[in-house]
């Protein structure tokens, strides 16, 4: 079987998102649209394909405006407000079928945005990787930036990909709606790969994969996670002291090394336990636990259920 060597395809195995495309936002401002929190195993997404959208802040902290080209991503499903920013009351909305999505547009005569919202789904049982790890929002930019430079590498590889969702979305096309969402699948693995790469990646798995030399440590432990790691071999596999490992690792990540590797072997067992017949000692074994009480105490606490519950799809959290 193949053995991934990468930690992004690796968590994409654990954890398979499909996307798919929900609407096309047509308005003229003053408009706004006030998103509620997200059911489990869902993680909203906005593309803006044209004009600006402002983000309020749930904290209080100040407004991120979006511009064409920026894809916002809501890992841990919060309740969101998106606005034209101008404060004025909102013109009402009104829906129409599209080719490929409904279409939600208003009567507004000012700038126009242009804006594809959808959401991304895994499984409710796997989603700790991605909620846990993942910072609550951050914008994936296609756009190449300032005027006289072209876009290279992901960041081009996701306009073009952008680029085929806009045209689907506007064309009556055969397959269409199939189409958009296949593209908003792969839209996911695009911008995390390119906000992996950022000089400043967001916060939790995005930030190790950022970090030249965190990286190793966390590629190891999605490769490897039934393996009896240990904070001197890690620290080894990044070539720092052991105090040096905890702090940045702590630093990046938000929670220690032990936290991460005990949340992906709980996503290894889930997945076994679902999709074989292995028993609880031989999926115990596999994810690196030598006593099978362990197992069974580490992932009713884990997941809400035993594994034999679990298996029998008794899944409460």
């Amino acid at each position: 079987m193949y053995e991934s060597a990468d930690w992004l395809s690796r968590l994409l195995e654990l954890v398979p998102v499909s996307g798919r495309v929900e609407h096309h936002c047509l308005f003229g401002a003053p408009w706004r649209l006030e998103l509620d929190i997200s059911e489990a195993g869902e993680i909203p997404y906005h593309i803006v394909l044209a004009g600006t959208a402002i983000l309020d802040d749930p904290n209080g902290g100040p407004p991120l405006r979006l511009v064409a080209g920026d894809i916002l991503l809501l890992p841990r499903g919060a309740a969101h407000s998106l606005h034209d920013g101008s404060g004025a009351q909102p013109s009402a909305m009104r829906q129409r079928f599209g080719s490929a999505v409904p279409i939600d547009e208003n009567d507004g005569e000012g700038e126009r945005l242009d804006m594809l919202c959808g959401r991304f789904l895994l499984s409710p049982t796997h989603e700790r990787l991605v909620r846990s790890y993942f910072p609550e929002r951050f914008v994936a930019r296609s756009e190449a930036g300032p005027s006289g430079t072209s876009a290279t590498g992901t960041r081009a590889q996701l306009a073009n990909l952008v680029g085929l969702m806009r045209v689907e979305s506007a064309e009556e096309n055969l397959g269409g709606h199939a189409m958009l969402n296949g593209l908003s699948t792969a839209l996911f693995t695009l911008a995390m790969r390119l906000a992996s790469e950022a000089a400043e990646a967001p916060a939790g798995l995005l930030a190790l994969a950022g970090h030249p030399r965190l990286a190793p440590a966390l590629a190891a432990l999605f490769r490897h996670p039934g393996r009896e790691w240990t904070l001197p071999d890690l620290s080894a596999l990044c070539g720092m002291s052991r105090a040096t490992f905890v702090r940045h690792f702590q630093q990046r990540l938000g929670r220690s090394a032990t936290d991460l590797l005990t949340d992906i072997r709980m996503t290894v067992a889930a997945r076994e336990l679902r999709g074989s017949n292995a028993s609880a000692g031989a999926v115990a074994e596999a994810v690196g636990y030598q006593s099978e009480a362990a197992f069974q105490r580490a992932f009713k606490k884990h997941v809400g259920a035993t594994p034999a519950q679990f298996r029998r799809g008794l899944y409460v959290r």
